[in-house]
């Protein structure tokens, strides 16, 4: 989609992480007339791929209540798609090789990965912020917001990886499973599901997997189950992160150029 001379005009937002929180995030931001650019900056899986535009990085569809995301592989095609494209963008690339690409006015971590070291991202752009436990705001980041128990289902209802090996799977995300069939093979050895219900998340057919990564999500609420769109968690931490920006002291920074309503869909 081409885009008009007024709507070059938005601000750029990067997102570190393609998960369901980012996702859900760069949908609001898309609507309140950012340009967003999601960075996958290492090799952890998403699983909840309905729900996000993790996809994307496979050049598959990727949409999320009307809106799509693409593919960028290098920081020329982010540049042009910064001023041309109205998709969201998103890449392998990491922030270093993303931040030639033009001027980042909001940068937020939401990788949400409790192992990871949390970086400083202070004056890395415009305005920064940070999600979840380790970031605190003047800190190592410009804002931070919580973000609550997002709906990770009891670990009985999960899979990992026993060890490192490549994953196998044919199964496709909302297909009912049964407790104890056998979901996809790490290697040559069989995984079986450990509850009954729908297949809410699952790793990519084909990737190799680190020992310890969880493979697969059942949820088991039978027809209350959500396996795809935004739910209502995220979307909760995705306007909290707006009410930040939208704050007096930040505004002037942060704050969209100009906003599109947010359309409302039915449960």
């Amino acid at each position: 989609m081409q885009r008009s001379g007024h709507a070059a005009r938005r601000r750029t937002a990067v997102i570190l992480g393609t998960n369901e929180t980012a996702s859900a995030i760069a949908v609001v931001l898309h609507r309140a007339a950012y340009n967003v650019v999601m960075s996958q900056d290492d090799d952890y899986p998403v699983l909840r791929r309905k729900m996000s535009f993790y996809d994307a990085l496979f050049n598959e569809s990727a949409k999320l209540e009307q809106i799509r995301a693409e593919r960028a592989d290098n920081g020329v095609q982010i540049a042009n798609a910064l001023r041309h494209s109205d998709l969201v963008q998103v890449t392998w690339l990491g922030l270093p090789d993303l931040m030639p690409a033009g001027p980042i006015d909001l940068l937020i971590d939401a990788r949400l990965q409790p192992w990871r070291v949390r970086p400083d991202l202070r004056r890395l752009a415009r305005f920064s912020v940070g999600l979840g436990a380790g970031f605190v705001a003047a800190a190592n980041c410009d804002a931070a917001v919580e973000v609550p128990d997002l709906g990770m289902l009891d670990a009985h209802c999960c899979a990992a990886a026993a060890r490192g090996g490549r994953w196998h799977c044919a199964l496709q995300i909302g297909e009912p499973i049964r407790c104890g069939m056998v979901v996809g093979y790490l290697d040559d050895n069989a995984l079986r599901a450990p509850c009954a219900g729908v297949l809410r998340g699952v790793v990519r057919d084909g990737q190799a997997v680190a020992a310890g990564t969880t493979l697969l999500e059942v949820d088991p609420r039978g027809r209350h189950a959500q396996w795809s769109g935004i739910d209502d968690g995220n979307r909760a931490v995705a306007r909290a992160l707006m009410r930040t920006l939208e704050t007096p002291l930040i505004r002037d920074v942060a704050a969209p150029v100009h906003a599109v309503p947010e359309p409302r869909f039915p449960a």
